[in-house]
């Protein structure tokens, strides 16, 4: 009987690509971002104060960004099998171990510094590599549908992480999100990851390195002295800051603003939904139509988003949150796709995953700031509306580089 490597086309196996890609980021992310849903079941427990219990997801996210890099030198160096194999033992078998935790530090170690490591290796840094060599035409597109992969991992994994808490508490929760991420290793280990590294079999194309190749800093250190790369990492930093200053907490505000742990959840749930949404249309947008104006309409939906946050802080009403749902869902994470594309296009060749792994690093540093400053500003002040306007700050400067540099403000595409 043939091997799989030997019975599908390119076409299947960029299909095939698409959708390991999504799964992945689904499934990391997804189990990720349950540790909104996990924020106050700790704190009733442990008594921890919410800056502390928020420094976990800010180390998540810090070892999520600062590890990019090392992922991006892992997949160029040995390529896709061995991150994605990394990631899912790392990740699972960190959340597994989380149902044991007693300890604040022992929830920096597993959670936050285990589990951005692993999903560093299952999200966009080895998929923006992927796609880039099987979808050259329709690149945006392309990534626009694995990003869409966090919105769905939002969707169904952090309502069903606090279907679980509600139903066997925190520690069985933990477990179950570990033992489903492991149940991942045999599918990865089967797959055809040679072949599917080669990309896509174009004559006219620039042939990428298949098996394990030398690697320098140097393309590094070069993309350090363009303006894009600085562009793309500010857009990226403030981009993440304004979002997980807000993000982190919207499950607990929801919940003190009067709503229902579940309903709270859903909302955050029908917010990455929406996500899927707009995500894939991004990048199919900004294809069509340019990256600067389809970006800054994703700004100025997230700004309003957050102006809808200020009026539920003062009147809590069902409209209120619908509109905050679909305003800040729509565009959560549409930036990405477009992000990923400019790096890709701006800075090709065998060093291409290690530069987008570092200006991705940029984003996870700033997530990690924005998750650690919502909880502070919260214990210093009381209050949510502040981190709300460091979030309304942060939109605008995340939006001027598309703006203000050519370098990434592409002009709109010829038909």
């Amino acid at each position: 009987m043939p091997s799989t490597k030997h019975t599908l086309s390119d076409g299947q196996l960029a299909l095939l690509v698409l959708f390991i890609c999504f799964a992945f980021n689904m499934a990391g992310r997804g189990i990720a971002d349950t540790y909104v849903a996990f924020l106050l079941p700790l704190e009733t427990e442990f008594g921890w104060s919410r800056s502390g219990i928020s420094s976990v997801y800010s180390i998540y996210m810090l070892a999520n960004g600062l590890s990019a890099p090392f992922i991006g030198v892992l997949f160029d160096r040995w390529g896709p099998r061995v991150v994605y194999t990394t990631g899912i033992l790392i990740m699972g078998s960190a959340y597994v171990t989380a149902g044991h935790l007693n300890e604040l530090w022992q929830f920096h170690f597993f959670i936050g510094l285990a589990g951005g490591i692993g999903i560093s290796a299952l999200g966009m840094v080895p998929s923006t590599s992927l796609i880039s060599r099987w979808f050259r035409g329709n690149t945006s597109t392309a990534i626009g549908i694995a990003y869409a992969g966090f919105g769905a991992g939002s969707l169904l994994v952090v309502p069903f992480a606090q279907y679980l808490i509600d139903w066997q508490g925190w520690r069985t929760a933990y477990f179950v999100l570990g033992g489903v991420l492991l149940s991942f290793l045999p599918i990865v280990l089967v797959m055809p990851w040679k072949r599917i590294k080669a990309g896509r079999q174009d004559p006219d194309a620039p042939v990428l390195p298949v098996g394990k190749s030398r690697l320098s800093l140097e393309p590094l250190l070069e993309a350090f002295k363009t303006r894009a790369f600085w562009a793309l990492a500010q857009v990226f930093f403030f981009t993440a800051f304004a979002i997980y200053i807000v993000l982190v907490q919207t499950i607990v505000f929801l919940v003190e603003s009067g709503f229902t742990p579940l309903q709270a959840a859903t909302a955050f749930g029908m917010a990455g939904m929406l996500s899927v949404i707009g995500v894939s249309t991004a990048g199919f947008m900004a294809d069509k139509f340019g990256a600067r104006p389809t970006v800054t309409a994703t700004f100025v939906c997230t700004f309003l988003g957050i102006v809808l946050l200020f009026v539920l802080s003062y009147f809590p009403s069902q409209w209120a949150l619908a509109l905050f749902v679909l305003l800040f869902g729509i565009a959560q994470g549409a930036r990405g796709p477009i992000v990923s594309t400019i790096s890709a296009r701006a800075f090709p060749g065998k060093a291409q995953t290690t530069i987008y792994g570092t200006i991705y690093a940029c984003m996870s540093i700033g997530a990690a700031l924005g998750a650690y400053t919502s909880g502070l500003l919260y214990d210093l002040s009381g209050t949510y509306r502040l981190g709300f306007a460091f979030s309304m700050v942060s939109v605008l400067l995340a939006v001027t580089p598309f703006w203000t540099s050519s370098a990434i403000a592409a002009p709109r595409p010829k038909a």
